[in-house]
């Protein structure tokens, strides 16, 4: 009996090649799968750094302003939001006169010599007290007293957590609503306690652990501030 021996080694090459591919299914599956389980805890870290990046950005940004006080004896204006990078001023307070133009805007990076946006790329609002910034107490060490309080108040949503604040910088997070860019345009604004920091009011929320409310906010204790201005001989 004849055998055809080309055609048993095509035969076997075809199993052996459907083998080969079904295995090659299996570890493109596997692989995806790892792949999956790597992605979602590296996507946390990355969040987790720029976390980390921006309320280290905060915290420098309110020495600055505390730093500036010391100098000047007053609090840095905020810059105008809308201004683009690209244009001249961009950056630097707004004080047309004695006093401020605004009271809220953001963080005048180039006046204070600090970053223009956090680790997501979006500007830092700035809110102060207008009479912790201006001239008004000319020929004096200071342009407050003592006596004088803020007048921003952060809350967690149900409660004060800091009163009589004379100062305060928010990120606005991950999400980045209310936030305005390096071209002066402003993202969609939140609701609930992000529109609260996103509104231009006194009112400002500072949250944890809230899947809904991704802001980080930094504030000028009036304490510290008076203290360091007595100490710098700003004050009485």
């Amino acid at each position: 009996m004849k055998h055809d021996w080309s055609e048993a080694v095509r035969c076997g090459r075809t199993a052996t090649l459907g083998f080969t591919l079904v295995e090659l299914a299996i570890a493109l599956a596997i692989i995806a799968l790892l792949l999956t389980m790597l992605i979602v805890p590296l996507g946390t870290q990355i969040d987790q750094q720029r976390v980390a990046e921006t309320q280290r950005q905060l915290d420098q940004i309110r020495d600055a302003v505390i730093g500036f006080a010391i100098a000047t004896g007053r609090l840095p204006c905020p810059a105008t939001a809308t201004t683009p990078t690209t244009m001249a001023g961009a950056g630097t307070e707004n004080k047309p006169a004695a006093a401020c133009g605004i009271a809220e805007g953001v963080v005048p990076w180039t006046t204070i010599g600090v970053p223009e946006t956090d680790a997501w790329g979006r500007r830092f609002t700035y809110r102060m007290t207008m009479n912790f910034a201006d001239d008004a107490m000319g020929g004096l060490q200071s342009s407050f007293l003592l006596t004088d309080n803020g007048d921003i108040t952060v809350t967690n949503g149900a409660a004060n957590i800091a009163t009589l604040v004379p100062a305060l910088i928010v990120s606005h997070g991950k999400n980045g609503l209310g936030a305005h860019l390096s071209d002066g345009t402003q993202l969609a604004v939140g609701v609930g306690d992000e529109l609260e920091n996103a509104n231009a009011n006194m009112i400002f929320v500072s949250r944890t652990n809230a899947p809904d409310f991704d802001d980080l906010l930094v504030w000028v204790s009036p304490n510290i501030l008076k203290a360091r201005m007595v100490a710098a001989g700003r004050l009485p």
